[in-house]
Order: structure tokens, then sequence, then C-alpha cells
């Protein structure tokens, strides 16, 4: 795993941060899911459960994504909200990887059992949200 993040110091984030885990859902190339795809975000969550967009604006640089596959290294990178409304992730510490975009993330509640949609350089996917953790 790359390491070039600082730590996250969790007494210095408001309450509403949450470690969300999103497993790649079944579909046709993953019948049965595969929980070894996946996404862990630290986001901050209003009483919705959606992404608070003001609690990100002031701890943006809390706002993280690991992207875990079986094949390779996880890769870490940042939850960043863009025009209209939308979200993606940016992998800033490993030039070699593509934003990918959360489709409609904004109006997606972040709940066990919810699910949506990721769209990378692959095309697009489904994931389940399976957990979701205070820090």
């Amino acid at each position: 795993m790359n390491h070039s993040f600082a730590p996250l110091r969790n007494t210095s984030l408001p309450r509403n941060f949450r470690q969300v885990r999103l497993e790649r859902a079944r579909d046709h190339e993953h019948p049965e899911g595969d929980r070894r795809i996946a996404y862990v975000l630290i986001a901050p969550l209003d009483a919705d459960s959606r992404i608070d967009v003001a609690s990100w604006r002031h701890h943006k640089e809390a706002c993280r994504v690991v992207r875990e596959r079986p094949d390779g290294e996880d890769n870490l990178g940042h939850l960043v909200h863009g025009p209209g409304g939308s979200w993606r992730f940016h992998y800033d510490v490993t030039a070699d990887l593509t934003d990918e975009a959360g489709y409609h993330f904004g109006d997606e509640k972040l709940e066990p059992g919810e699910y949506l949609s990721i769209r990378g350089s692959d095309g697009e996917h489904s994931y389940r949200v399976v957990s979701v953790q205070p820090l």
C-alpha cells in the first residue's frame, strides 16, 4: 500500500465523519459480487446519510478513498466535489490511475444495503454499501 498521506487525527474531525465500505455488487462478471473489489471512504455524512458538503469543504484533506483490488496495491486518493454536485475519487498520490466518478453520489444514501454506481476507466459498476462506522 502507498502510505504517502499524513495520518488522520480522528479527534480533530467532526463527529459526523464515517468510514464507509463499498463492495462490488452482483453483475454478469461477478454473479456473487466480489468483496475483494472495494472502496473504503472516509467522509462526513449528514442526518440523511448523504455526504455532507459543508463538512467536506472544511475538512477536504480528511475526505479520502482507498481503492482495493485483489491484483495489486491499494490506491489512495481524495473524495472531490465537482461541478453540478458531482463527486469523484481523485488519486493524486498515484499518478497512474485516472479519476473515478460516483454516479449521483450527492443523492445517494450511504447506508448498509444501499447500492450505488462508480464510473472508472473500465466502465460503470455497481457497489453495495456493506458497512458504515464512526471514526
